[in-house]
């Protein structure tokens, strides 16, 4: 991928003070992204110097300069949840039959879960519900039904790490009726141990081509002693079947090289959440030559921006 040549594009100076709680931000990172009307619009990450998580609106004419709000997103109906939630983040973006859908990390005393909220104008957003029952991150929708049913890529909460919490070395594709309850299907892809993607993750929400789903994942290597290091890698999956894998990077597609990836707060990571293609036909597939600008987290500090073409990114996902 190209980097954009400014990086980062957002940092925590750019964050506005909204008192009481978000006053000299420690970081922002993560985005969710979506083309909305004639505009692009990222769902920030906002982490305070208390640890505290706020997710902020930003909007762009031109994908690189982001004016921010001064009001953080509140998911109407989350207050009547008779448990905890202690953050919510890693926000993911899907248009879906004309509305919008928000899948969304949420820390509770059980774990994490996936929940779910939805838009018509990205200025009020109606919590749904959570939609896991097991400890799960990374959930990502299909923006559109196969086979009549709701898809959803999804990373359950199943490896133990030593003085760490629990994470997952798996990708799993699930399907619902109705966006809130969930049937795993298949497993997709595991983590293959001792090399760039042990732990995985998926990424921002499948890019649909003709030849298969494009899924931009995160891949973590931690066999490297006490340091680990986030990656992307990108799969092409089946597009009638999606737990169906055709090829999948052998190498990331993307890794921390640069200063703002290897240090801040958490040093080494590039993690993409955010996908915007260029470039659809009447039939929703993506051109070949058209650009897809990707947004990830820096060092778990600061927003960035990296440019490829669907044509790399699926002669990549073939060079298995």
């Amino acid at each position: 991928m190209e980097r954009y040549t400014k990086n980062p594009i957002i940092s925590r100076t750019q964050i506005p003070d909204i008192p009481p709680h978000l006053v000299d931000v420690t970081s922002v990172f993560n985005p969710g992204a979506v083309r909305f009307k004639d505009k692009i619009l990222l769902i920030l990450r906002v982490q305070n110097r208390g640890r505290e998580t706020f997710f902020l609106m930003a909007e762009s004419h031109d994908g690189i300069h982001f004016s921010i709000a001064k009001e953080p997103v509140r998911f109407n109906g989350i207050e009547n949840l008779n448990k905890t939630v202690y953050h919510c983040y890693d926000a993911r973006i899907t248009e879906l039959e004309g509305t919008y859908y928000i899948m969304f990390a949420m820390d509770m005393d059980e774990g994490c879960h996936i929940g779910l909220s939805r838009t018509e104008d990205f200025k009020t957003f109606e919590f749904m519900g959570i939609t896991t029952a097991e400890d799960s991150r990374n959930g990502v929708l299909f923006p559109e039904k196969i086979n009549g049913k709701y898809m959803r890529l999804d990373r359950p909460n199943r490896v133990a790490i030593s003085d760490g919490p629990t994470t997952g070395n798996a990708i799993v594709l699930s399907e619902s009726e109705d966006l809130l309850h969930w049937q795993q299907i298949k497993q997709v892809i595991t983590g293959r141990f001792h090399y760039w993607d042990e732990l995985i993750g998926a990424g921002p929400p499948p890019i649909k081509t003709k030849k298969g789903w494009l899924q931009i994942y995160h891949g973590v290597a931690t066999h490297l002693s006490t340091i680990f290091i986030y990656q992307a890698g990108v799969m092409l999956l089946d597009l009638e079947n999606p737990a169906t894998v055709i090829g999948r990077s052998h190498q990331n597609i993307l890794e921390p090289r640069e200063l703002y990836e290897l240090t801040g707060q958490v040093p080494n990571v590039v993690f993409p959440s955010g996908a915007v293609v260029e470039k659809l036909d009447s039939n929703g597939f993506a051109e070949p030559d058209s650009n897809v600008y990707i947004y990830y987290g820096a060092a778990d500090t600061s927003v960035c921006m990296a440019s490829v073409t669907v044509e790399q990114l699926t002669k990549w996902a073939l060079n298995n």
